[in-house]
């Protein structure tokens, strides 16, 4: 398949954005998500849909519920007359909501006992008889001392 810039598939969504693809699916039947680019297999999320996935969960995890998040990051095409008429209320809340703390998907490998490896996801991972390569040379030369060493 190719590669599309700046586009990524529902797995690299959700991973992304800390949620299930089910979760994803369901955030854009609720309305919480703008629907994806395309139809299918493929490519069809942008960074738009991500920021808004991101922005969705920080509502959450500020204690808003999912019908209170529906009104504030409802898109301006979706919008009804009522929820033009509550679009600045909406935007107050929005502003004395704390900034969400950026996130980033990292990918965890544990190379041997007591040690892992954090791959950003922005990064290819090597050959996997690479990594069995590191992970070996990990075991041999990053022993844990015991309690009587320390």
């Amino acid at each position: 398949m190719d590669q599309k810039p700046g586009l990524m598939g529902i797995d690299e969504l959700a991973d992304r954005g800390g949620v299930s693809r089910r979760t994803v699916r369901y955030y854009i039947q609720e309305g919480l998500l703008p629907a994806p680019l395309g139809v299918g297999r493929g490519l069809h999320y942008d960074q738009a849909h991500l920021d808004r996935l991101l922005r969705v969960k920080a509502l959450q995890e500020a204690g808003r519920s999912l019908e209170e998040i529906r009104g504030l990051v409802r898109s301006p095409a979706r919008r009804t007359t009522a929820g033009a008429a509550a679009e600045g209320a909406s935007a107050a809340a929005m502003a004395a909501l704390p900034k969400p703390i950026p996130r980033s998907a990292w990918r965890r490998l544990e190379l041997a006992p007591g040690v892992e490896l954090h791959v950003s996801h922005d990064i290819a991972l090597p050959a996997p008889g690479r990594l069995a390569d590191i992970a070996d040379w990990c075991r041999q030369h990053l022993v844990r001392t015991s309690k009587a060493e320390d």
